[in-house]
């Protein structure tokens, strides 16, 4: 089983898919875009071969690289990143190497958009928000005509909440259209709820295998427009409705043998034409594992390696784990411009036993999920509630900003 692993380097942390496939019995290709002395020695441990080209977006290099895999030790079976940016490069590889494990180009086109998605959420029977894409601003203000202030401007293709709007007036929307209009925009309806996640391993026959939820503190776009604190835990229990719900979702865009990560609103108040206070409606469903360091915050919160389960379901169908240990993964995401009450110290003193780590992220992660991240379990909500009021009390509040701990 010749597995290609596109940027097993970056997020550092990726290098564990890489042990997971090598213990299930692949022979695991990698291909990284840094010196390979720079490589981590977990990486180098768990490759039988690494690939070093100078940039991913050099597609000639790419296929130099899996032409010359396939040359020395034969078909190649597997063609994978996890990553959002290399997904259709992982597609445009699969297609010139007859690879079929994987979404094709045309598929990972449609399933990349916001706008596409909303389709496959209908099929699911899951309710999603109003929307239209913007070719003119007059599109944009008949939409605005149609379903009132607020809207909700973003790209249709996109990664996180980057050119991410919320427009509260006509003036804003013609300011965002001027900033964006080079770009592919979606415009929505805005939906007053809590974004919530489901994210999970499906098998090959579209079955969940594994899945998980997280719930955030505080707002992602917020987080990203206006550098806010920013959190996030996974939940002790998932709802069988919400477990039904990630299964249909799952069905109807037709997944195989891959992560998945499922973002979801849960209505605050009732809303018209979308559902009642606690209804689901559907956000959007990126092929990948949730990003950053959330894969370990699965790990803290089931006692259990998904790194390793997804290589067991993709290389041999089975998920070998009991009942999982719920606990409640989380990290409270802290901003540098802003002045906290409580250091990292002081709280790892008062929450010793549910603290795990505290790190700076690098700048790609910082913007939407702080500069320090403090990494904790919690074995009940009381002290989880504390923790993150505590980790989020600020001195004073930074002009212009909001504080939505």
């Amino acid at each position: 089983m010749n597995f290609v692993f596109i940027s097993p380097n970056y997020p550092e942390n990726y290098w564990m898919f890489c042990r997971g496939l090598k213990k299930y019995g692949a022979t695991v290709l990698a291909i990284v875009d840094q010196p390979y002395n720079s490589l981590s020695e977990e990486l180098k441990k768990y490759c039988d071969e690494i690939y070093v080209v100078d940039t991913y977006y050099n597609y000639d290099a790419m296929l130099r690289a899996v032409a010359y895999f396939t040359f020395k030790y034969g078909k190649i079976d597997w063609i994978e990143s996890n990553n959002e940016a290399w997904m259709q490069l992982d597609a445009k590889l699969r297609e010139d190497f007859h690879v079929t494990t994987g979404f094709d180009c045309k598929t990972i086109e449609e399933f990349q958009s916001k706008a596409g998605m909303k389709k496959y959420y209908a099929k699911a029977g899951i309710p999603t928000a109003r929307y239209k894409v913007i070719n003119s601003l007059e599109d944009a203000k008949a939409f605005v005509k149609e379903v009132g202030f607020p809207v909700v401007m973003k790209p249709d293709h996109g990664v996180g909440a980057g050119f991410t709007y919320q427009i509260e007036s006509m003036r804003e929307l013609q300011k965002f259209y001027k900033i964006t209009e080079n770009y592919t925009m979606i415009i929505e309806e805005y939906i007053d709820g809590d974004v919530f996640t489901l994210d999970g391993i499906v098998d090959e026959k579209g079955d969940i295998r594994y899945l998980s939820s997280f719930e955030y503190v505080g707002n992602v776009m917020d987080s990203v427009v206006y550098q806010l604190s920013i959190g996030c835990y996974t939940e002790f229990e998932i709802p069988q409705n919400e477990k039904d719900i990630a299964q249909r979702v799952v069905s109807a865009f037709g997944l195989k043998n891959r992560f998945f990560h499922g973002e979801y609103f849960r209505l605050r108040n009732a809303k018209k034409g979308l559902g009642k206070k606690g209804d689901v409606i559907g956000l959007e469903l990126n092929f990948r594992p949730p990003g950053g360091f959330c894969p370990d915050l699965m790990n803290y919160a089931g006692s259990l390696d998904v790194y390793e389960l997804w290589a067991e379901v993709l290389l041999t169908q089975n998920a070998s784990y009991s009942k999982l240990h719920r606990f409640s993964g989380a990290f409270a995401g802290r901003r540098n411009s802003l002045h906290y009450k409580n250091s990292a110290n002081a709280l790892k003193e008062k929450y010793a036993d549910e603290w795990i780590s505290t790190t700076y992220l690098p700048a790609a992660y910082a913007q939407a999920m702080g500069d320090e991240a403090i990494i904790m379990k919690f074995t009940n909500e009381k002290t989880r509630s504390n923790f993150f009021k505590d980790a989020f009390a600020v001195i004073e509040k930074e002009k212009g900003n909001k504080e939505r701990a």
